[in-house]
């Protein structure tokens, strides 16, 4: 009877040095995401900080700024839509740019948009707060879902050996839009004129026009680099089954909107912080049970077909829990 062979040791991984580690961050591909890490970290500060500032400076109570925290939910909630954003391609463009690249673009003139929306409207104006709160939803909802796609690139963009450098160019990128959406617009806004003590909208609006045209670099960036290969495994589906997935987010949405707007004035009035956050959590809980009966309902109306809704939207949403 034979000996048993020992196993031979596996062979040491011969290490980097300083200089070929450093190479990696002047690829290509760690560029791309530095560009597209900056133009993701625009928008966020536009709902919080220099937002909030703008409104103190127009005079707004402070809790009704504090409401507009609320247009952010999507970065929270983004992993909702974002199997539809993985899984619909969008007509024209996809053929044109691909599947990441066109949902990128959709997603950054959105912002452009809801950017423009908000500096068009001087909160000071009567009634003009809800078309305000309008614009900082679109700007929430546009800038998560540019968040999802560019993930999605970074992922196919390189292989594993790469994505802690690519992930490491986007935080650098995202912390860079951070600064010039926060700090670089509170200096516009006062270079244009706008103090604590003297409120000027047009001060506000040029700065938030500025900041829409920062935003072309995310544009020029996406219509210049490539699409990425991707060995993912798509089930090609009609266009109506997409159309109607649509449908049945928008429908959900809509009516997430409905009772979380009108239920807001339902609950009694408190003056107790504690009492407040429980009230917040209520609406948002009945307002996100609404929306997933809507769905399910939907559904089961055959509005869509239930293992097309199953494997391209539960199915992800519940693989995400799981991990």
């Amino acid at each position: 009877m034979s000996a048993v062979q020992p196993v031979p040791p596996n062979p040491p991984v011969a290490k980097k040095s300083w200089g070929e580690a450093a190479k990696a961050y002047l690829d290509r591909r760690a560029i791309i995401m530095l560009f597209l890490g900056f133009v993701a970290g625009i928008p966020i500060l536009l709902i919080f900080s220099s937002l909030s500032l703008w409104l103190r400076e127009a005079g707004i109570d402070r809790s009704v700024v504090t409401m507009f925290s609320w247009a952010a939910l999507g970065y929270s909630f983004k992993f909702i839509w974002a199997p539809l954003v993985d899984a619909v391609p969008l007509p024209i463009l996809t053929k044109l740019l691909g599947r990441r690249r066109s949902w990128i673009l959709i997603a950054q003139l959105m912002i452009i948009v809801a950017i423009c929306l908000m500096a068009s409207i001087n909160p000071t104006n009567e009634g003009s707060l809800i078309y305000m709160a309008v614009g900082a939803v679109l700007l929430g909802f546009s800038s998560a879902t540019q968040d999802i796609v560019i993930d999605a690139y970074r992922i196919e963009l390189a292989p594993p050996s790469l994505q802690s450098v690519l992930s490491a160019m986007y935080t650098a990128g995202y912390r860079l839009g951070m600064i010039v959406a926060g700090a670089g617009a509170l200096y516009l806004a006062d270079y244009f004129g706008s103090t604590e003590a003297f409120y000027s909208y047009e001060a506000w609006r040029n700065t938030y026009w500025v900041m829409a045209g920062v935003m072309g670099i995310g544009v020029a960036t996406t219509l210049i680099i490539h699409e990425p290969v991707s060995n993912q495994v798509r089930v090609e589906r009609k266009t109506s089954d997409y159309s109607r997935l649509v449908l049945v987010f928008a429908l959900s949405v809509i009516g997430f909107v409905f009772i979380f707007a009108n239920l807001g004035s339902l609950l009694p009035a408190t003056e107790s912080a504690l009492l407040g956050f429980l009230y917040e959590l209520v609406r948002m809980a009945l307002s996100l049970t609404v929306a997933l009966a809507i769905g399910y309902g939907l559904v089961k109306a055959n509005l869509v077909e239930a293992e097309v809704a199953k494997t391209t939207w539960v199915e992800p949403i519940a693989d995400f829990f799981r991990r």
